[in-house]
């Protein structure tokens, strides 16, 4: 049976614990652009819209996405990546620190650019998607930099996110070595994978695929029924070595299955899903704070599929 509610002394308790907890996000960091315009007209050169452009915004995207979302939550957050040494880059920071967000762990990578993503949204629809991006794996000594940092500071940590979209700073090395470093210590971690790209997670506590990203990790057709999103369920579990598999499933909501549990099921509460980018995000942002804040598990999906729901109703990367 699908589950929704979460009483309001437990979402209450959860919430009230987020102010003192420190979360450190780990992972590729983008920066994401909006043209915001209308489109009234066919170009006369190719058969494609003209979008007279209004305006333009920022948001932080992927890794600095979920550092961004976790700030909002109240925590403190350091956010560990690599940028180029451009305006976007520039931009990227500024946007972080104004929110609060420490980014004294995003270096700068030689011969690589920021990841810029420029949306072109006409009458509040995207109509295209931009990407100027390196994706290739970040040397060793880049591993060994973010290694030294996160030794630096995990006696302050309560939660790590590793956040995967494929641009080259998440690898097995990396996992590796930082899990490494957190052996004999109580530190929750997270993990949000990219579709195709997939490592071995054994000591994470969580990993939160979605719909496709889990079917695709076991080699399986996608599928909307129940006992087949259950057998990949099961089997990620045990294929990625985590304590816990949470699937997102978008209007379908969430299933977690937990070690000698039974599945759970928990049903959407978006009304209408608008946009879906940033909404992974926020569920590991969210699911990690909570995890943080003394949740249980299923407590901390709950908390995730309300914030998922919030972020799916709106337009843009948002928290």
């Amino acid at each position: 049976m699908a589950e929704n509610h979460l009483s309001y002394d437990s979402a209450a308790r959860i919430v009230n614990g987020f102010d003192d907890k420190h979360i450190l996000v780990i992972g590729d960091v983008m920066l994401d652009e909006y043209v915001w315009g209308s489109v009234d007209r066919i170009s006369p050169e190719a058969p494609v819209p003209v979008v007279e452009a209004r305006r333009r915004s920022f948001m932080p995207g992927g890794a600095a996405n979920v550092a961004f979302a976790l700030a909002d939550l109240g925590v403190k957050v350091s956010l560990v990546g690599g940028i180029g040494g451009d305006e976007s880059g520039k931009k990227l920071k500024t946007i972080l620190n104004s929110k609060g967000v420490d980014t004294t762990g995003v270096f700068p990578l030689q011969g690589r650019r920021t990841t810029l993503k420029t949306r072109i949204i006409g009458h509040n629809q995207q109509i295209v998607r931009i990407d100027w991006e390196d994706s290739h794996d970040i040397e060793d000594k880049f591993v060994a930099k973010i290694c030294r940092f996160v030794q630096k500071i995990k006696h302050t940590l309560h939660g790590i996110v590793f956040e995967d979209y494929g641009k080259g700073v998440i690898t097995q090395n990396l996992i590796n070595r930082v899990m490494e470093l957190l052996q004999g210590t109580k530190i929750f971690t997270t993990f949000d994978p990219k579709r195709g790209h997939y490592l071995q997670l054994n000591g994470i506590t969580v990993a939160t695929p979605n719909h496709f990203e889990a079917f695709d990790a076991v080699k399986k057709k996608v599928s909307l029924i129940n006992e087949d999103i259950e057998r990949v369920g099961e089997e990620l579990r045990k294929q990625w070595g985590v304590q816990a598999v949470l699937i997102t499933l978008g209007e379908n909501g969430m299933s977690l299955f937990e070690a000698d549990k039974p599945v759970y099921k928990i049903s959407t509460v978006a009304r209408e899903v608008y946009d879906v980018s940033g909404a992974g995000d926020t569920v590991i942002a969210s699911f990690t704070a909570a995890l943080t804040a003394g949740a249980t598990l299923r407590e901390a999906a709950m908390v995730s599929n309300y914030a998922a729901g919030i972020v799916v109703g709106k337009v843009g990367t948002a928290s």
